[in-house]
């Protein structure tokens, strides 16, 4: 009888103490300001420890070498690609809509809360493997004293870019541009971001990526018939630049040197208020879309996890809107606003942080908030997307659009050789 009672103490002490243990997730991400949000979700409750792993390029470091700590989550960009599903779990369990009462279940995330096109990117057929965190959006921004120039209160297309900055242009008496509005070939960027609206379509493939040829061509025709008519020469806007653009973006449109500059939200809302204080934007947009930037940052977790429960319950705390906004107001009492953007960099993913919380950070942004149906994802893209793009596409876009070229032009295909060497 003894034995028996002494059999049923141990077995409730180990139950117990099992029950206590604290579970500990590991988080690869490489996005710096999640150690902040990690940190706050572990003094938040005691059942589970994140800890984080920093990796320059989540994307591309999966599968985990045998030596080195497993993931139970992967938090960051360019994770959406023919890799996903080999990687990551299915996170269609912890996700719900609300009942005919407007309630949603215990320990679910609403599905509506997510700006719909992310939600959609995350998935394959209908299985979600990841989820949206953050995104940004190009912009293009100008000086306050500007604004009457510019017709539409909330976006702007390309022809109207190309149409005011040509009515801004002055000339001296020499024939040299005192002020010039925009030019194409001041930030290929912004000539990648243009392709992108006119259906250049930039996709992963097996082989690596694929674009469309008809539509890339007749957008750099465009930037150098733009270049042409509007400014000279791609000669010219190189020499205006060289003379009066030698500062950032936000000291170029306060000068009054020039009109536009092109800019992403991540660039701009990472400005401090004294810097923003003469500068507005507009959403560059097409057809009433605005094409989300590449990098858009994801969550999901790691197929192989030993402790998805846990990763599950990080997640949900994580995109809870309650837990954003202190997410948010914490940031600011570390004044961290001004290094970098909302969350993670961005826009939440869920659209009511971003409606009812950061208007009160960045005041640009009251009443002038993109609406879900005018947000469009990028397509899957290869996991070393940002090199590519960085080493090869962005070089390429600014030799193509130069109206005057003294050697021949080498091709996408010729540059993604001499890109490709340093994997083989």
């Amino acid at each position: 009888m003894v034995k028996k009672v002494f059999l049923i103490f141990m077995t409730t002490v180990l139950f117990m103490s099992c029950k206590a243990e604290q579970q500990k997730i590991v988080i690869w991400t490489d996005r710096a300001e999640i150690a902040n949000y990690a940190e706050l979700f572990n003094v938040s409750q005691s059942d589970v420890k994140a800890i984080i792993v920093y990796k320059e390029h989540v994307a591309t470091s999966f599968p985990p070498a045998k030596d080195e700590m497993k993931p139970d989550i992967a938090i960051g960009s360019l994770l959406k690609n023919s890799q996903m599903k080999k990687h990551f779990s299915s996170l269609n369990s912890i996700l719900s809509k609300r009942n005919e009462n407007g309630e949603i279940r215990k320990n679910k995330i609403d599905e509506d809360e997510f700006y719909h096109p992310l939600l959609e990117f995350g998935k394959d057929q209908k299985t979600q493997y990841l989820l949206p965190v953050s995104f940004n959006l190009p912009i293009m921004i100008f000086s306050n004293s500007n604004r009457k120039l510019i017709k539409n209160d909330h976006t702007i297309e390309l022809d109207e870019i190309r149409d005011d900055s040509a009515q801004f242009n002055v000339k001296t008496n020499k024939d040299v541009y005192s002020k010039m509005g925009f030019a194409p070939s001041w930030n290929p960027r912004f000539i990648y971001a243009a392709a992108k609206m006119n259906g250049a379509d930039f996709r992963e493939t097996d082989n690596g990526f694929v674009w469309n040829e008809e539509n890339l061509s007749s957008t750099i025709e465009y930037m150098k018939d733009w270049s042409v008519q509007k400014n000279t020469s791609s000669d010219s806007e190189s020499d205006f630049s060289f003379k009066y653009l030698y500062t950032p973006s936000y000291k170029q449109i306060s000068s009054g040197s020039c009109l536009f500059a092109y800019s992403t939200t991540a660039e701009f809302f990472a400005l401090t208020p004294e810097q923003l204080s003469d500068a507005d934007f507009r959403w560059f947009s097409k057809n009433g879309k605005i094409f989300a930037d590449d990098s858009i940052t994801t969550i999901g977790i790691y197929n192989k996890s030993r402790s998805k429960s846990a990763a599950k319950k990080f997640i949900i705390w994580f995109m809870n809107e309650e837990n954003q906004k202190s997410l948010l107001e914490r940031v600011f009492e570390m004044q961290l606003g001004t290094q970098t953007f909302g969350i993670c960099n961005g826009f939440s993913s869920i659209r009511s942080v971003n409606e009812r919380y950061f208007p009160s950070y960045y005041k640009q942004l009251l009443g002038n908030l993109p609406g879900q149906d005018s947000i469009q994802a990028p397509q899957p893209l290869p996991p070393r997307w940002a090199s590519l793009k960085e080493r090869v596409l962005i070089p390429y876009l600014a030799d193509a659009a130069k109206t005057e070229n003294d050697k021949t032009l080498q091709t996408i295909d010729e540059r993604l050789k001499g890109w490709s060497k340093q994997f083989n």
